[in-house]
């Protein structure tokens, strides 16, 4: 393959990237009710738009969108959030645009639009103040809490204990007892604070912990060895953690791989030790179950 050939290349993956994006952008504005976002949202496509025609003048062809592209974070954003849709699409056109150096040959022109490229991630820090974003706080709360607690108390039923059945019974009653504790804590500290409902804050609070519950606590429902289903709730937790934490990091801009070994850390760190606490009061109480 020649230069030449390369650059034309280079050139249409530049086109397929720029009109996706245009088409992508103008699809998300017009679902958006705030009149600032959706203008937001409008000029960065006619950006993209402008891209387009400008690689297009060197290749003299059309080139389509990418409709899965199209979908694929249309959907993520309607699902998870617009900010977060956004974001996860501005991380992706990062890694793709890296190719854009070498068109700087082209003309002048290619290093202002590798600017502006690099400053939608940055005019997306002021895009869209969503609510689900407003009370991360309290869906953070929830989860930690509750994989820290469940996870250590499952380890140290699962030792003392020994039985499934029971630990996933008292497992559950811990959980939901605990769940509630949290959830009227949070409305109490947002009552306090103000800026937030106290109840929507108190729900995500105690849904985000059942829901946790119930992942950790399901593999003793199902299988019968205490130290397999407590694998199996450690690794629910990292999972839990993982997902959770990538959420944050993309739809806040923050570093995932910091927040996900702090998580993760504390959740190992307190099932080891009550693991162990639990070894400690089989043998000293002479539980046998």
């Amino acid at each position: 393959m020649t230069l030449e050939s390369k650059v034309r290349a280079g050139v249409l993956r530049a086109q397929k990237d720029e009109i996706t994006e245009y088409h992508l952008y103008l699809k998300l504005a017009r679902r958006v009710n705030k009149e600032g976002d959706r203008k937001l949202l409008e000029k960065i496509a006619g950006e993209e738009l402008a891209h387009y025609n400008f690689f297009r003048k060197f290749s003299n062809e059309d080139v389509p969108p990418s409709r899965w592209r199209i979908f694929f974070y249309y959907f993520v954003a309607r699902l998870f959030g617009l900010n977060f849709g956004v974001r996860l699409m501005e991380r992706s056109e990062n890694l793709i645009q890296s190719f854009y150096g070498d068109l700087r040959p082209l003309s002048p022109e290619v290093e202002r639009i590798i600017q502006e490229e690099q400053q939608h991630e940055e005019r997306m820090l002021d895009l869209i103040d969503q609510e689900e974003l407003a009370y991360t706080g309290s869906v953070v709360l929830g989860l930690n809490d509750a994989l820290v607690e469940l996870t250590g108390v499952l380890a140290g039923l699962t030792l003392a204990l020994q039985d499934t059945r029971i630990v996933a019974v008292a497992g559950f009653i811990t959980g939901i007892a605990a769940s509630l504790s949290m959830a009227g804590s949070e409305y109490l500290s947002t009552k306090e604070d103000g800026g937030k409902s106290p109840l929507r804050a108190s729900i995500y609070t105690g849904i985000a912990y059942i829901v946790a519950v119930l992942f950790l606590i399901t593999p003793y429902f199902i299988f019968s060895n205490p130290f397999v289903c407590l694998a199996l709730a450690v690794s629910f937790a990292l999972i839990i953690v993982f997902i959770f934490t990538f959420y944050i990091s993309v739809a806040k801009n923050l570093s995932f791989k910091k927040r996900f070994m702090e998580m993760a850390a504390i959740s190992l760190g307190v099932a080891i030790l009550n693991f162990f606490i639990g070894l400690l009061v089989r043998k000293y109480l002479h539980i046998d179950v």
